[in-house]
């Protein structure tokens, strides 16, 4: 019966997310709500039009629906005259502006180059803005593809990260997901925490948070783009229905290990009394209800991008962001996690998709 409640909790938490996903884009798991299925007539109308001046310009829109940034869909307008690039224009987006300024950089490595040229490139992710970049390279090489009239199988088979940042993220995320549910011991942890921050934080950018999850049920999950962000999603919500209740918040979450490691730079811990530690509780659910009102009725959809997780990325995070992340490391010395237990939306979501009662 237990596990019965425990699973009709993660399906409610589930239909929350996905609830808001409608609310603010409109979309779930990839598909627009009430879009009409389209046509290869219309998708080629849609992706293909011809200048005065004999310029073809591709738009990836109807072409790369399922290649998602950070906030969804980056879709792209490629200019192609002569068999050189000309321009490529960014269409309307969800991406935070700060990250997505920064990705728009790359397309002056195109711009100029034929388009054999542009498909044989191998480009790079802008450093703090990688989910952006990204979306970039994958709108460009299936603009690309369109143009050489190249097969759909090719385009599928590149989109796998095969770069070191993915491969050390797989690796360190397994490590965390497997290692501490076999091996005790407290130097270990640290170890692992260090990784945590370092590798999963500051590295790969990659953390279980509402802008996350949001945008994963607004475009659908892609396990080959985005293995890290799998792996942590599997943890987050899977491993507790199998006895593993705050798994991810105990041995994964970047913020968390953090707050942990700052926690031994201090002898001093502040005690609370039992009525306030209530108080708090009460506080961080109520906290959690009015954000979650906030998304349902669109009225601050904005609030997602100052979760303090977003500031391992230095470069594109919110200032606010990245004050909220250093109040709560430097509260942390004296007092253990109090982010974690007092205030973390996203915590208090994992605790109603993983209750049994």
């Amino acid at each position: 019966m237990k596990k019965t409640n425990q699973i009709l909790s993660l399906v409610i938490v589930f239909l929350m997310i996905l609830a808001v996903s409608a609310r603010r884009d409109g979309k779930i798991l990839g598909y627009k709500i009430g879009a009409k299925e389209a046509t290869e007539e219309t998708v080629k109308s849609d992706t293909v039009r011809v200048e005065k001046d004999g310029t073809i310009v591709v738009n990836t829109t109807p072409l790369a629906k399922d290649i998602v940034g950070y906030g969804g869909n980056v879709p792209l307008e490629i200019s192609v005259k002569d068999g050189k690039i000309t321009g490529i224009k960014a269409l309307d987006n969800s991406e935070s502006p700060e990250f997505f300024n920064q990705a728009k950089s790359l397309f002056d490595q195109w711009t100029g180059k034929t388009v054999d040229e542009a498909s044989a490139m191998k480009v790079d992710a802008v450093s703090g803005a990688t989910y952006s970049s990204r979306a970039i390279i994958g709108n460009m090489q299936r603009g690309l593809a369109y143009v050489q009239k190249a097969s759909a199988e090719k385009s599928a088979a590149s989109s796998f990260d095969f770069s070191a940042k993915t491969i050390c993220g797989i690796l360190v995320a397994l490590m965390a997901a497997i290692v501490p549910l076999f091996y005790k011991n407290k130097r270990y942890r640290i170890v692992q925490q260090v990784l945590n921050v370092a590798v999963l934080g500051f590295w790969c950018g990659s953390c279980v948070s509402y802008a996350s999850i949001i945008s994963f049920s607004s475009n659908g999950l892609k396990p080959l783009a985005f293995p890290v962000a799998t792996i942590l999603l599997i943890i987050a919500f899977i491993y507790p229905l199998f006895g593993k209740r705050s798994y991810y918040c105990a041995n994964v979450c970047p913020l968390g290990s953090l707050q942990e490691l700052a926690g031994h730079c201090g002898t001093y811990k502040v005690k609370i009394g039992a009525k306030t530690l209530k108080r708090l509780d009460l506080f961080r659910q109520l906290l959690w209800a009015a954000l979650m009102l906030c998304l349902w009725s669109g009225a601050w959809f904005g609030w997602v991008d100052t979760e303090p997780f977003s500031a391992f990325i230095i470069q594109s995070a919110s200032v606010a962001a990245i004050v909220i992340a250093v109040a709560f490391v430097l509260l942390s010395i004296v007092m253990p996690r109090p982010y974690c237990r007092f205030v973390c939306p996203m915590g208090t979501l994992f605790k109603i998709g993983q209750s049994d009662k």
